[in-house]
């Protein structure tokens, strides 16, 4: 097993000032998986994938104990590069949210920020990119055109392919489906199945259905705790915790 792609947590708690917005989490993240994190708003979903790649850093009076492992690394010891943890574990948020650039020059970002120059090898990875988020034939004759220009759900597998150009080993999503239609949700599905071959990755969603449509673990959050971990399958049809099973069957959230 490639270490590098596991994410293990253990009695973590995150507080923004007074308030306690994770409790006691404890989580081992396997690699190569799709993991879902379910749980009705302001159960703390998002502010865990925050705390993975350390984007919590930047919220005032945020206090985080406990331990994070990416890769056997703790994550927030002193002297840990923060640029390369974010290289290593991209992000993709609720809303597209391309740069104000052409279409190349959105994925050529990360790398030329890391150093790559030559024009050969930066063409090569946008090509990659955008092939792996599945919008190489709809963008390869635009690539000098404004990211802007492409629909939403384009501009959504656009934020994909320029995570993925930053070559990471984990992809987190913040219900990267949520602003788009279900053609272009179905697309960014198939997508996600062909990434996680590759790719450890994180999805917080309030779609059940795409929860057991995806993920091979689930994970449901609650009031800022963990309150049950597992296979999706039997998340879904034999949860151990009531509580999980009353959020599922639509009883609250």
């Amino acid at each position: 097993m490639n270490e590098q792609y596991n994410i293990t947590v253990k009695n973590c708690d995150l507080h923004y000032g007074d308030f306690q917005a994770l409790k006691g989490i404890n989580i081992d993240i396997l690699e190569r998986e799709v993991t879902a994190l379910i749980g009705p708003s302001g159960c703390g979903k998002s502010t865990f994938i925050k705390m993975l790649n350390r984007m919590n850093d930047l919220v005032e009076n945020c206090r985080i104990t406990g331990e994070i492992m990416i890769g056997g690394q703790d994550i927030y010891a002193k002297g840990t590069d923060v640029t390369l943890l974010r290289k290593n574990v991209g992000m993709v948020f609720q809303k597209p949210n391309p740069f104000p650039m052409s279409i190349y020059d959105n994925i050529a970002f990360a790398p030329r920020t890391f150093g790559i120059k030559k024009k050969a090898e930066l063409d090569g990875i946008v090509e990659q990119s955008l092939k792996q988020a599945g919008l190489w034939d709809e963008a390869r004759d635009r690539l000098r055109k404004s990211a802007l220009s492409l629909s939403g759900g384009q501009q959504q597998r656009l934020c994909i392919a320029r995570a993925l150009a930053a070559d990471p080993k984990i992809l987190l999503m913040d219900e990267p489906t949520s602003a788009l239609d279900p053609i272009s949700t179905g697309k960014i599905e198939d997508l996600l199945s062909e990434l996680k071959k590759d790719y450890t990755i994180v999805i917080v969603t309030h779609n059940m259905q795409q929860a057991t449509r995806i993920s091979d673990k689930t994970a449901f959050f609650l009031l800022g705790e963990i309150i049950e971990f597992g296979v999706t399958e039997s998340i879904f049809s034999l949860p151990k915790d009531k509580r999980t099973e009353n959020y599922i069957t639509g009883r609250f959230g």
